[in-house]
């Protein structure tokens, strides 16, 4: 057994590892500990620190729940979703770009028809959403899965509320033969991520806000196409130069339009203020795989 110290406990451990035959494991394990180790080393690491470390993620794993995912926010609010997401998802100049997935998607939301109101039940502003799916090469995309998630104005999601029974403010559609979509919802507002763990404890610590721009989720799938997770902003919204989860693309901004009343997409009549969202998406085709004959 070697006498291990500062000086040579990396290449130890290191070395250690190298015995591995999943080739990927052992440099992504090779990477973590010199950094991991470096990091130590450059800020001098000291004990009581180390062990509030380990206590700060006990407690973010603790916390999370089939309904929280604290980790996803501390990898949203460090930075660390929106690195990995821009590496991955390089897309061609005129596709629309990928965001955040967020910690509040759910498996299994309820199909509904086009035109459908998937807020049924939840107080707010009515707003009518719709737009088209198109290829970068400017081809309609017909019948495209298009799930779509978000907070109410209260700004809470579904999970998030006790004693809720069904899904509220999340469906998935189908687009048309001409990769038209619509339906209706209500008008999401700005809101804070869950901040009563570790993570906001984290953001309280280095004088930083927990909220969100108001934004709504698509998810959008089509054969022979790169899947698309992203959201719309809105125009003019608070916290858009300081999300929290660092979300937020110029691209990705539109104008959610006020109307005092008037005619919906559907043709019915409103006495009453409404909101719409005309927004069109553009898919990358999806890369052939590489065959190794």
């Amino acid at each position: 057994m070697k006498n291990l110290d500062e000086r040579t406990i990396t290449q130890a451990v290191i070395e250690r590892n190298s015995s591995s035959g999943n080739e990927r494991l052992k440099d992504v394990m090779h990477s973590l500990v010199q950094h991991l180790h470096s990091f130590a080393r450059e800020i001098e690491l000291t004990e009581e620190e180390w062990e509030i470390g380990i206590k700060f993620l006990t407690d973010v794993g603790q916390i999370c729940s089939p309904t929280r995912q604290e980790f996803i926010l501390l990898s949203d609010t460090l930075g660390l979703s929106t690195l990995v997401i821009a590496q991955n998802h390089k897309k061609p100049v005129g596709c629309t770009e990928a965001t955040v997935f967020g910690p509040f998607h759910v498996q299994n939301a309820p199909r509904l028809p086009l035109g459908s109101n998937m807020s049924i039940g939840v107080k707010g502003t009515p707003w009518f959403v719709n737009g088209q799916v198109r290829g970068i090469d400017g081809k309609v995309i017909p019948y495209a899965e298009i799930e779509v998630w978000q907070a109410d104005d209260d700004g809470f999601y579904d999970v998030q509320k006790e004693g809720l029974n069904e899904y509220q403010g999340r469906a998935i559609f189908t687009a048309d033969q001409e990769g038209k979509y619509y339906f209706e919802t209500i008008v999401p507002e700005a809101y804070p991520i869950p901040h009563d763990g570790p993570v906001g404890k984290m953001l309280e610590a280095l004088n930083r806000h927990p909220w969100r721009p108001a934004h709504l989720h698509f998810m959008i799938s089509a054969p022979g196409y790169e899947r698309l997770v992203t959201h719309v902003f809105k125009e003019s919204g608070e916290y858009l130069d300081s999300d929290a989860v660092f979300g937020v693309r110029s691209s990705l901004i539109a104008e959610w339009t006020y109307h005092e009343n008037g005619t919906d997409q559907n043709g019915q009549f409103h006495a009453t203020p409404f909101y719409t969202l005309d927004f069109d998406f553009i898919l990358n085709h999806k890369k052939e795989a590489v065959r190794h004959d």
